[in-house]
């Protein structure tokens, strides 16, 4: 990924937990589209097809070599331009030299994640470029100055009383927040700016190699004209977007529709693979495929990670994670948000840097289960918390709390020699008085300990332990061995 500052997560969590517009919107939204998923995959036909959609994305990462060759020999063939882009930077110039060859002053984009993990806007409007965002939600984003909180629905922290006052603002159209008129709104706005954009940007849901075509999943139409109108067209692909097949193609993307919205198909599918044909009345003269790596080789040649990679970005973890239905999106300070952006941001831009994403997570599973290709996530969060624990060369890892693993080392000594557990259990017991408070519970702690009290009461340690208790009660009528039952006759 490119530079970006670290996350404040735990002063951002408490924001959005503070926050009862947010609360409501996450609740609605996992209520369901969370609830919603779980039910599709329970009833679903084909119990099989998330299994082999998993299993046919993992077989094209042992041979992505050779299916990226196919996918960039066909996109040429139908007259498309491909660049293999090794980092962000790369990408980034490459897509600002086709811009000023063709001297674009305007680019409009269609809904892009790859586009925000590179963090090409600032480089395009530093070159002069005005950039306009076509997706409703991501429009009404860059309207704010803000950033997306949700990989589907990016303006799901607003309500629509306060994009009423945004559109009045930044519009100046009278204040209303009905949302078909704020609709027609932005949809006038939006066409007037594709109507004289000179360039069109793109992300890439999935890229099929056997047809040398992307494809790009919409149900509002902005991209349709975003993709037809503009003469040049750059499409921005992460390099583990692509299948193989169409058969594969069709069944990724039936599991997309359903992940991400419930729909057996979103209203609009488009394929793209090249600039129009001469007989054709809409369509770019140029087309630009960028396939970039940004991070993605390494993981790749890693067996503990590289599965993330077959993620179809459908959003459905976050629709069913506790904590991001707590915290919201914001907190993750990434494009990728949520369970997915917790594992995929600390391995794209820095574990150390992004070590509170995975270690904030609860590892409940759900993520797991409502996956569409069924990641394990909590497996590799765990993963990330050992590299953490431990440090890697191979991720460039330092040891992220050497105070919090000396206390767990310290741990480990005491709870293997039984003496010294029940030595600290008495300077516990001893040292913990003065935190405990009425209703003999303990609200305040001190030092490392302290976090554990900002959101809740502690039970102090018991004056006794379940071992000791026994002993006290039941060691003097518990029946002698037999040996020494006859010791004590004989004795007699």
């Amino acid at each position: 990924m490119s530079a970006s500052p670290p996350s404040d997560y735990r002063s951002a969590a408490v924001t959005g937990i503070a926050s009862p517009r947010l609360q409501k919107s996450l609740h609605g939204l996992q209520e369901r589209f969370g609830k919603g998923a779980m039910e599709i995959w329970a009833t679903m036909e084909d119990q099989e097809m998330r299994h082999r959609v998993k299993e046919a994305r993992m077989n094209t990462f042992a041979h992505l070599d050779i299916i990226l060759t196919e996918l960039a020999e066909n996109v040429r063939a139908r007259g498309g331009q491909v660049h293999f882009a090794a980092t962000a930077e790369d990408a980034i110039g490459y897509t600002l030299a086709v811009a000023k060859r063709n001297k674009v002053k305007r680019v409009v984009k269609g809904k892009s994640m790859t586009s925000m993990e590179i963090n090409i806007d600032p480089a395009l409007q530093g070159a002069g470029i005005e950039v306009v965002e076509t997706d409703l939600g991501e429009y009404i984003i860059q309207l704010a100055g803000d950033k997306p909180s949700h990989i589907i629905a990016p303006c799901i922290h607003l309500d629509r009383n306060q994009i009423g006052e945004l559109f009045a603002d930044k519009l100046g159209i009278d204040y209303t927040n009905d949302p078909p008129t704020l609709t027609m709104a932005a949809r006038k706005a939006l066409r007037e700016k594709m109507l004289g954009a000179e360039m069109g940007l793109t992300g890439c849901n999935l890229a099929c190699a056997e047809i040398g075509q992307i494809s790009l999943v919409s149900n509002e139409g902005n991209i349709r004209m975003a993709t037809t109108m503009p003469p040049v067209l750059v499409a921005l692909m992460g390099m583990e977007r692509v299948v193989a097949t169409l058969d594969e193609h069709r069944e990724a993307l039936q599991l997309l529709t359903r992940g991400a919205a419930l729909q057996k198909l979103s209203t609009y599918v488009s394929f793209l693979g090249g600039p129009a044909g001469q007989d054709d009345p809409d369509g770019p003269r140029e087309f630009h495929l960028v396939i970039i790596d940004n991070g993605r080789s390494k993981i790749l040649a890693d067996p503990e990670f590289r599965e993330v990679l077959a993620c179809i970005r459908c959003g459905a973890c976050l629709n069913i994670c506790p904590v991001y239905g707590k915290i919201g999106g914001h907190a993750y300070n990434s494009p990728y948000c949520g369970p997915i952006g917790a594992v995929v941001t600390p391995l794209l831009d820095g574990i150390n840097k992004h070590a509170d994403l995975c270690k904030g997570e609860t590892l409940c599973g759900a993520c797991k289960d409502i996956c569409p290709v069924e990641n394990d996530l909590p497996r590799m969060l765990s993963a990330l918390r050992h590299t953490l624990a431990y440090g890697s060369d191979r991720w460039n890892t330092s040891q992220h709390s050497p105070g919090e693993a000396a206390v767990y080392s310290l741990w480990k000594l005491l709870i293997t020699h039984p003496l010294l557990y029940r030595i600290s259990l008495r300077l516990g017991r001893l040292f913990q008085r003065p935190f405990v408070r009425k209703g003999k519970m303990i609200s305040k702690m001190a030092g490392l300990a302290r976090g554990w009290t900002e959101g809740r009461d502690l039970p102090p340690l018991a004056g006794r332990t379940f071992a000791e208790v026994w002993k006290k009660k039941y060691a003097a009528n518990r029946p002698q061995p037999s040996g020494s039952v006859n010791q004590n006759k004989e004795g007699s």
